[in-house]
């Protein structure tokens, strides 16, 4: 009797969770099993917006926690379903299918936070969602600038209707600055003039030199063997003794960090010049995005401050609240890397190669090394901090990371396109450098 219970019980898990891994088989397939992108399709990768402008503005409106609620689920489907269900086809744009998991699981913490907050998204000072008529952004605080008259008023607000600016304004709030949710953030200081020319011709002059390191580096990881190809491949080359072969790892490891950040600033240059030059934003809306991330002293301090903080309430929403509730102040440093990771990682899967753990722990990593760090604290009375803090941090972020790096680069990370060759500098000049040389050796 005893037995056919316990056979029973087996049978009915055995078939829920087939079930279950049918039902996540429908919004995540296999990769064979995916639908490629091409022009007449393009605009399936649009979807997902219009169910988030909705949740957007209903998370500026009160009385709608209940409606949220029913319609997260849903747009969360959509979410998933879109980006994780479709490919670039082409091998040296299978980065960009990794764009498409990042913005997946962007999109998803997001539509969970407009979900499950009762109260909805608030602006500083607000008691009620959509009381304040003015940007969140001209009540930011803890920076150099902390805002003009422009600051005050809705950029183009002719254009458009104020709940669509008003959910747009929501959706694009990363940061949280001037939002209750960013209560806490750094923001760093202003290095650029706030008069608009100057702002605008600065951040010109930003753009410019981030293109152009950016195409070094990429040019350079693309010379380094194993990894020119989009299929991947590893940054320690076995074919070296010891010491050579980790020369070029971190080599390679630098030139991989160090091209993130002017990627990253490349491309809130472009956004800042739009926004700032057409749609008429107060500078004082684009602080910088990183806050010196070589000059960092400890962990806490490198990314809490130093790197960019985009993403830091979609690691909160995903692991660090529900860590908090767990473990307290613990819980939430462990659940916000446990979600970084996982976040970095399961993006990664829509390059179709799998997914690894390395990557998960090195973010832990990181957790436990702040953990550390606090706990040296109330040993010693004293922070981590000079010299020694930033060898520790150099150590924990550059040393143990780069299993991290050779991870991605194995999924074909440096051989993806990021700058086209015919828009290459640095690949354009360096074969006329070779044909001149040619010519004068041979003459």
């Amino acid at each position: 009797m005893i037995m056919n219970e316990e056979s029973i019980f087996s049978s009915t898990l055995y078939r829920l969770s087939l079930q279950a891994h049918l039902f996540f088989r429908t919004i995540v397939p296999e990769p064979q099993h995916r639908r490629p992108i091409t022009l007449s399709n393009a605009y399936i990768l649009t979807l997902p917006f219009y169910p988030m402008l909705l949740m957007g503005y209903l998370a500026r409106r009160p009385n709608t926690y209940l409606l949220r609620l029913c319609l997260a689920p849903l747009i969360i489907w959509i979410i998933i379903k879109t980006y994780y269900s479709h490919y670039w086809v082409q091998p040296s744009l299978n980065v960009y299918n990794w764009g498409m998991g990042l913005l997946a699981l962007a999109m998803t913490a997001r539509a969970l936070e407009f979900a499950y907050l009762p109260q909805g998204i608030l602006k500083r000072g607000e008691v009620r969602p959509g009381e304040m008529l003015t940007p969140a952004v001209s009540r930011k605080q803890g920076v150099h600038a902390p805002g003009d008259g422009s600051s005050l008023k809705r950029p183009a607000s002719g254009l458009f209707p104020l709940w669509f600016q008003d959910s747009m304004e929501v959706l694009c709030a990363m940061r949280g600055m001037g939002w209750q949710f960013g209560e806490g953030l750094h923001v760093p200081e202003q290095t650029r003039p706030i008069e608009r020319a100057a702002y605008l011709k600065a951040t010109l002059r930003s753009w410019t030199i981030n293109y152009i390191a950016l195409d070094l580096l990429e040019s350079f990881i693309k010379l380094t063997p194993n990894l020119h190809s989009p299929s991947g491949g590893s940054i320690f080359l076995h074919t070296l003794s010891p010491l050579p072969r980790y020369m070029v790892s971190t080599s390679v490891q630098f030139a991989t960090g160090i091209a993130f950040i002017m990627g990253f600033g490349m491309v809130y240059d472009l956004l800042t010049l739009f926004c700032v030059g057409l749609l008429m934003h107060s500078p004082t809306s684009w602080p910088p995005l990183f806050d010196k991330p070589w000059a960092t002293t400890s962990l806490h301090d490198f990314w809490a401050k130093r790197w960019h903080q985009i993403l830091r309430q979609t690691f909160l929403v995903f692991g660090g609240f529900p860590g908090k509730r767990i473990a307290g102040d613990a819980g939430l440093v462990i659940g916000t890397f446990l979600a970084s990771g996982l976040f970095h990682d399961l993006s990664m899967y829509c390059m179709g190669q799998g997914t690894s753990w390395v990557v998960v722990l090195f973010f832990l990593s990181q957790a436990f090394g702040m953990i550390s760090e606090r706990m040296w604290r109330k040993i010693t009375g004293k922070r981590v901090g000079g010299w020694p803090g930033r060898v520790w941090t150099y150590l924990c972020v550059v040393g143990l990371g780069q299993p991290c790096i050779d991870t991605w680069h194995r999924r074909g990370l440096g051989g993806g396109l990021v700058i086209p060759p015919m828009l290459s500098p640095t690949r354009r000049i360096f074969p006329l450098f070779q044909r001149i040389f040619e010519t004068v050796r041979k003459s």
